[in-house]
């Protein structure tokens, strides 16, 4: 089934910008600026008064669809570069005490079940991570980025070839948010 004509209306909140000039958007927020490609035949950007709209021409079920997938990342990126986003993880040991540093783009795990090897965890882009006590804090304007920096961070600290019910040691997501 085709359909003619379909219009998504993102609302702006005051102080953010964006420029839909060409396939890459930018929008521009008191936190910073985020880009991304958006880029289709029969899909384009109308920019009004505070809102920016996504048209669609002819589009068939995908293209409708992608049309929400769209939506959803702008509506990310706006909420970004307006308020950012945080992720509040904990360290959880019972058997060896694990030491947590960021060093550089990289978050060193060291004694992880009494391990002599240090384990790494990549920080994603921009993202900012800090560490206080047990508490491991992810920020960032791209909420792509700072999740996938956490989920390196539970990814790196996997328990294997143990009882996952008696070692449950690890570095487990708490609360995830806006920053402000």
């Amino acid at each position: 089934m085709l359909i003619e004509q379909l219009v998504h209306v993102l609302k702006l909140p005051e102080g953010v910008s964006v420029d839909s000039s060409s396939s890459d958007v930018k929008i521009t927020g008191p936190r910073g600026d985020l880009s991304r490609n958006f880029k289709h035949a029969s899909m384009k950007f109308e920019q009004g008064d505070n809102e920016l709209k996504i048209i669609g021409n002819k589009l068939r079920k995908k293209e409708k669809a992608l049309i929400g997938t769209w939506k959803a990342h702008l509506a990310n990126m706006i909420k970004g570069v307006n308020q950012g986003f945080k992720y509040e993880m904990k360290i959880v040991f019972a058997h060896f005490p694990m030491k947590v540093v960021v060093k550089g783009n990289v978050v060193a795990i060291d004694n992880f079940l009494g391990e002599k090897d240090t384990r790494n965890s990549t920080i994603v882009g921009s993202a900012k991570v800090k560490v206080k006590g047990d508490i491991v804090t992810i920020e960032g304007n791209n909420v792509e980025e700072v999740g996938q920096t956490a989920g390196n961070l539970e990814k790196a600290t996997i328990v294997k070839g143990r009882d996952t019910r008696v070692f449950q040691d690890g570095i487990y997501t708490i609360s995830k948010g806006v920053a402000q």
